[in-house]
């Protein structure tokens, strides 16, 4: 995937860039979903533009561009193809880890990868354990070399990676994150993801046989439970931004075709988009819309004004981590609300498979199943009634 890349510097340049790739990846959208064909060509468009960079910080030499900016870049991408939206988000979350418990030689070393073009890709969370947290891959070291054994599932992208992040057990009984080329021996990545939405993501099985790494690659995730952070809110700022962006392509088609649609033969109108309680409906739904995308922008805005401080705390980071999942809560509505909406208002000819409209309930259906929303109310409540802050992981 490793291509020449444009360096991206600054917030602007950051949201024309995603508007290129936009363009570019909605050209063949449905063809990609209705065939499960890989969307290669636009991620490496993606790369080529710089985008995967445009969080690493300015002393590394990348653009470090606002959460109002990312979230901004993410929503554009999700719009035109919810599938490319998610492609690139375990790259920018594997890089704030990075961030928060490299070293500096190791930091270095990573961005300047990333700035050069290669793409980095998650093996993901592993299908037969007890939860998605739980890992039972292995790192064990065999004659001085560190070898990594074990299946992962849910690997988002990684058959567009130059490099795979994979969670391990260490010998010593805590789990460490190991960057490993793909194409080291031992490495099989499998295009196995059937799910019904989000098809061409690549989110599927990462086969590791006594696979070699380079010790200088191993991260210590200990570390991010000495530190104080909002690891867990930036994760999934992504995550809200994604759903966002697939409510407005639901919405953006859903005014399209209902002007297409018959109207039903009661309501005395020549067209379906004069009818009352449709136009009704349209409105709930624009307002609904209209919420998640001023609640996601105002979590930016908490993650931004946290970003400013030099010192952050426990206070301010559990802040972070409500804002951001009040946002998740109306996006997951706002997505899986109008892109059902959509086809209920359009009529029965926008069932049709030439339209492919479905593709964006599968999409919303599938992705929303990320970090459950009944969780998210539990920790909202919890938070105000007894002032229990939500624990610092990735998934809150």
């Amino acid at each position: 995937m490793s291509h020449s890349q444009k360096i991206i510097d600054n917030d602007i340049d950051a949201i024309n860039a995603a508007y290129h790739v936009a363009d570019f990846a909605l050209e063949e959208r449905n063809l990609r979903d209705q065939q499960r064909l890989l969307p290669t060509d636009v991620i490496q468009h993606l790369v080529k533009k710089g985008l995967t960079a445009i969080r690493i910080p300015k002393k590394y030499g990348g653009a470090e561009v606002s959460h109002q900016t990312l979230t901004q870049v993410i929503r554009i991408l999700a719009k035109a193809d919810a599938n490319i939206g998610q492609i690139p988000q375990n790259q920018f979350g594997i890089l704030n880890a990075i961030l928060l418990i490299g070293n500096e030689k190791q930091k270095t070393f990573v961005f300047n990868e990333i700035l050069a073009g290669k793409f980095l890709a998650n093996g993901g969370p592993e299908k037969n354990t007890k939860d998605s947290q739980t890992i039972a891959t292995t790192l064990t070291i065999a004659d001085g070399q560190y070898v990594l054994n074990g299946d992962k599932f849910y690997s988002t992208g990684s058959a567009f990676a130059d490099w795979l992040a994979i969670k391990a057990q260490h010998p010593d009984g805590y789990v460490v994150l190991v960057l490993v080329d793909r194409k080291t021996k031992g490495i099989e990545v499998v295009n196995d993801w059937d799910a019904f939405g989000q098809r061409t993501t690549s989110s599927g099985t990462v086969k590791l046989k006594d696979v070699v790494i380079d010790p200088f690659l191993i991260f210590d995730e200990r570390k991010l439970a000495d530190t104080t952070h909002f690891r867990g809110a930036y994760s999934q700022i992504i995550q809200v931004a994604i759903d966002v962006g697939i409510a407005e392509a639901a919405f953006q088609d859903l005014l399209t075709h209902v002007k297409k649609a018959r109207p039903i033969a009661d309501a005395n109108v020549d067209e379906a988009s004069l009818e009352l309680y449709l136009i009704q409906e349209v409105g709930k739904l624009d307002v609904l819309l209209q919420a998640s995308i001023l609640l996601l922008d105002e979590a930016a805005n908490v993650l931004d004004r946290l970003e400013q401080k030099k010192e952050i705390i426990d206070t301010q980071v559990a802040e972070a981590s409500i804002a951001v999942a009040e946002a998740k809560i109306y996006a997951h509505r706002a997505a899986l609300t109008i892109s059902e909406k959509l086809i209920e208002l359009s009529g029965s000819r926008s069932s049709l498979a030439k339209y492919n409209l479905d593709q964006h309930w599968r999409n919303a259906r599938v992705h929303t199943l990320h970090d459950p929303v009944r969780w998210k109310y539990y920790a909202l409540g919890n938070y105000y009634l007894n002032h229990q802050f939500p624990k610092q992981h990735a998934w809150i």
